[in-house]
């Protein structure tokens, strides 16, 4: 069983005890406009030309290439593509694992034959989910890697746990007679756990109490066990889901959704209703039927009172606080990051617009997130352009942005994490797969 004290240490040593560092730093109150220039902060200086085309990064800072699309695994079938959300476990004796979903519908390739999965689509199983890729905790050498999870469908992003396991979202709440034909057999747009220790394919159980719609991302508050969910659509809201035992999210729980009783839309698509740095009470609406098979929770959720949010997506937890994205939030549609504090019992809960992005060179399209070793909140890109040219994006404590790294491959960044001890960044670059390890001065 999941102790929240017993596991709170090694649950921020493995998710980013940075947050501390950002908190100290002063993110709660920032008298520089955003829109100013670069002088006032650091950074890790310019990009620098990758001799290979593939990233670009500052002086001091390298990259290897684990694992690509096709790469041979250990069970016998080959890296699928589309690699997405990712997180990264202390296993023991030495090890870690990278948890990695596959954004994959079912015309899609699975690298193999899938020996069982949640869900069929014309009598196959359908190809998303999971693999696991095991590394020498010192050296990085890829020890293992296999599929863990078959059967779903766009399995976009997730969270890891405080008991060491992932929790895979599927981004498609659609089912029988619904998008993709109708050779599905199942509904989807659950989330799935995965123990960051799978040998192979686990036991596919959706999590239904924790709701179906358009998942995104999740994080675990490791003080209540508490879990935070975002949802990728305009109109969307923040979930919360207590469960009912802590640390055993298949055994059920309440689902809610935030709510701020004088702020019901956080997208500022209609005027500034939301400033930078200002500070709101929230509160929470169970919510009932979450199951939704007409796929209504969020517009149910909104009929309750709670809080709009454009295109929620990455969600990380730190010791004390917690920052989510959103796409497409702000005037310029470009992307805002909030910053929420749970009160857990001392007060309310309370959430603030840490960032909005004023101009692509900003900030374009946030996705994943988490904490760099200094306190700097590190953000994946996924740009929706012609010509595509997504970066890794920085923001300080002080909520100024810069460019960290930049993709010159043509397709999104994902999946970004740290290792447990803090020297290498994981991420993905979405199609063709690509999992890479960046290290260099993080503390500088």
């Amino acid at each position: 069983m999941y102790s929240p004290n017993s596991n709170r240490r090694q649950f921020l040593s493995a998710t980013g005890t940075a947050f501390a560092a950002l908190m100290a730093s002063g993110c709660m109150t920032r008298g520089a406009a955003l829109s100013g220039g670069n002088s006032s902060f650091s950074d890790y200086g310019p990009l620098l030309p990758d001799p290979a085309g593939m990233l670009d990064l500052p002086e001091g800072f390298s990259y290897r290439v684990l694992s690509s699309l096709g790469d041979m695994m250990s069970d016998g079938g080959n890296v699928p593509d589309k690699a997405d959300g990712m997180g990264c476990l202390d296993i023991g004796n030495g090890e870690i694992a990278l948890v990695r979903n596959h954004e994959l519908v079912p015309s899609d390739d699975a690298g193999g034959p899938i020996a069982k999965g949640f869900g069929t689509h014309n009598g196959q199983i359908v190809p998303g989910g999971t693999t696991n890729i095991v590394l020498d905790a010192n050296t990085l050498e890829v020890k293992r890697q296999m599929r863990t999870l078959g059967g779903t469908i766009r399995n976009c992003s997730g969270g890891v746990t405080p008991w060491g396991s992932w929790i895979s979202c599927e981004e498609a709440p659609t089912g029988p007679g619904q998008l993709y034909g109708d050779g599905l057999a199942v509904n989807h747009g659950w989330a799935f756990e995965v123990p960051g220790n799978a040998i192979g394919l686990v036991d596919p159980t959706p999590l239904r109490a924790m709701g179906r719609f358009n998942h995104e991302a999740v994080c675990v508050d490791p003080e209540t066990g508490y879990v935070y969910q975002t949802e990728d659509r305009n109109d969307g809201v923040l979930y919360r889901f207590i469960p009912d035992v802590p640390g055993q999210l298949s055994e059920g729980g309440r689902l809610q959704a935030m709510v701020i009783d004088t702020l019901p839309d956080t997208r500022n698509w209609e005027g500034a209703d939301m400033a930078v740095g200002q500070a709101f009470s929230v509160r929470w609406i169970d919510l009932d039927n979450v199951e939704a098979p007409e796929d209504d929770l969020r517009t149910r959720a909104a009929a309750q009172g709670a809080t709009l949010i454009a295109r929620g997506e990455g969600i990380h937890m730190g010791s004390d606080d917690l920052f989510f994205c959103s796409t497409s939030g702000g005037a310029m549609k470009l992307g805002q990051i909030f910053r929420f504090v749970p009160g857990r019992g001392a007060g309310p809960d309370q959430v603030e617009l840490f960032f909005e992005s004023e101009s692509p060179d900003q900030f374009n399209y946030g996705d994943n997130l988490c904490a760099a070793p200094n306190g700097h909140l590190l953000i994946c890109e996924d740009q929706y352009t012609e010509v595509v040219d997504n970066y890794i994006r920085g923001i300080t404590p002080s909520g100024q942005p810069y460019a960290f790294a930049r993709l010159r491959m043509q397709t999104e960044l994902a999946g970004g994490c740290f290792s447990p001890d803090r020297k290498w960044f994981f991420v993905n670059a979405y199609a063709p797969t690509r999992t890479l390890a960046i290290t260099g001065p993080w503390a500088e």
